[in-house]
């Protein structure tokens, strides 16, 4: 969910305010929940979280809104920076213009909608119905033709498509279940698939140990780092080879971003 991706925000360095991650939250967990909290769903605690109190959040920090702190503007600054990135990439092919593009985690329509505005073919989806409808209506208001949104989990999107998009989504995804969520997107895209994710470092996990000793006043997402090797590999596994990549880093947001492209 761009329903981050993803990415990764860090309530370690922003302990008086509420922690965040793109399309995500930093986990609000104690020591002494932890075993507890484990058990819970997280496709099921993302959906509700994303449809109520997170939308709010979220919708104010990917827009124009006045409305955020620092925290938030800085969040929002690092997530525009992954966006344009992989527009530029778009913009340099030069080819996108009646292309199919399914964008996975559409969120509200940070990426799907100017890609459509580019004369690429749009079906997004988010687990969360109060995104995906808040995307269709930003598309709508922008005259915005060529792009259909709809509310899905990403294991039930189906279709063959030219490129795939997964922005900001991964950080959602615990490592056991990565794996499959790569091979899955893969499996939707034929020729390309964008993903970006938060990088399992030393560094980023001390910092998420820490924001997970001072969390935010509201409910909020658990986050998930993963290995870029396995991230490497599993896109291998699957018939693909990296073309492109980029690192967004800034204070509170952190994406590894990838192009693989399918080995012909």
């Amino acid at each position: 969910m761009k329903t981050t991706s993803i990415t990764l925000v860090l309530a370690a360095m922003a302990m008086s305010v509420e922690g965040f991650a793109p399309q995500s939250i930093t986990a609000r967990v104690t020591n002494t929940n932890l075993m507890m909290a484990s058990s819970v769903d997280d496709k099921t605690e993302v959906r509700e979280y994303f449809n109520t109190e997170g939308f709010n959040r979220w919708n104010k920090i990917y827009s124009e809104s006045d409305e955020v702190n620092s925290v938030q503007l800085d969040i929002r600054n690092g997530h525009d920076q992954t966006i344009q990135k992989i527009l530029n990439w778009i913009k340099q092919d030069g080819d996108i213009k009646g292309k199919t593009v399914c964008d996975c985690g559409c969120g509200v329509g940070s990426l799907a909608i100017p890609l459509a505005q580019m004369g690429a073919k749009i079906e997004a989806s988010d687990i969360s119905d109060a995104m995906s409808s808040e995307a269709a209506r930003r598309a709508k208001e922008l005259g915005v033709k060529g792009a259909k949104f709809y509310t899905s989990d990403l294991e039930s999107v189906k279709g063959k498509f030219n490129t795939v998009t997964c922005v900001d989504v991964a950080i959602h995804y615990p490592s056991d279940k990565m794996g499959e969520m790569i091979q899955h997107l893969c499996g939707l895209a034929n020729d390309r698939l964008i993903i970006s994710f938060a990088p399992k470092t030393w560094y980023y996990v001390f910092l998420k140990k820490i924001g997970e000793l001072f969390p935010g006043p509201s409910k909020t997402t658990r986050a998930y780092l993963h290995e870029e090797s396995f991230v490497r590999e599993q896109l291998k596994k699957a018939g693909f080879e990296i073309a492109r990549e980029e690192m967004t880093a800034t204070n509170f947001y952190f994406s590894r971003l990838l192009e693989a492209k399918r080995i012909k």
